[in-house]
């Protein structure tokens, strides 16, 4: 984690500017092709939500803007990002999870699983122990949604990017996923967040290479 330099940071104005909103959260929802994803999941018998959560972490630490992070009311680079999830239990509740972030799939994959048991057979809800460098994560695999939005307390000092996925829908042979994500717009815009999908959408297409 480096501490960024505002004075000659390129977005020191749109920093400036949008940190000074009680909202200063932007967000877009679009689709993404999931079809060689989700037929490599259940060919290979694996989570489809893993295997997509991956590719999104994956995704999102390989643009800058997305490891950024306001703590302590100074803007910080990490040098990775981790995702806090929600987790489904048998009982219609969830629970929220901390998965760290492994460039190697197969341990990304181990230990998130281990993470995702522990939480189902957990009750309550207490926020998992996480910190800044953080993506919350979730996934409403019921509802194939064209558009979200997030409970927030505004007195609380979030930085963190949301990625939501909705629920896959087929339509002539190919499957499409609902994605919506949401960023301190002080911290990134539009731009990057279509550079995160650009790359998503890649690794999405690329699975089994």
């Amino acid at each position: 984690m480096k501490e960024i330099n505002l004075s000659d940071w390129k977005r020191k104005d749109h920093y400036a500017f949008f940190s000074q909103f009680e909202e200063p959260f932007f967000g877009v929802t679009l689709k993404i092709d999931c079809t060689q994803a989700y037929d490599f999941a259940k060919e290979q018998e694996q989570s489809f939500f893993l295997l997509y959560l991956y590719r999104a972490l994956k995704a999102a630490n390989s643009i800058e803007e997305f490891r950024y992070r306001i703590v302590d009311k100074k803007v910080v680079l990490f040098d990775t990002v981790t995702a806090s999830a929600t987790i489904n239990r048998p009982d219609g509740t969830f629970g929220f999870s901390y998965m760290d972030y492994h460039e190697d799939e197969k341990v990304f994959q181990e230990k998130a699983s281990e993470e995702m048991d522990a939480v189902r057979n957990s009750t309550g809800l207490v926020p998992a122990v996480s910190g800044e460098n953080v993506i919350h994560c979730s996934a409403a695999p019921w509802l194939d949604f064209t558009a979200l939005s997030h409970a927030r307390s505004f007195t609380f000092p979030d930085s963190s990017p949301k990625i939501s996925f909705g629920k896959w829908t087929e339509e002539n042979g190919v499957k499409t996923m609902p994605v919506s994500i949401h960023a301190h717009h002080g911290l990134m815009d539009g731009y990057h967040i279509g550079l995160f999908i650009e790359a998503f959408q890649h690794l999405m297409n690329t699975i089994k290479n």
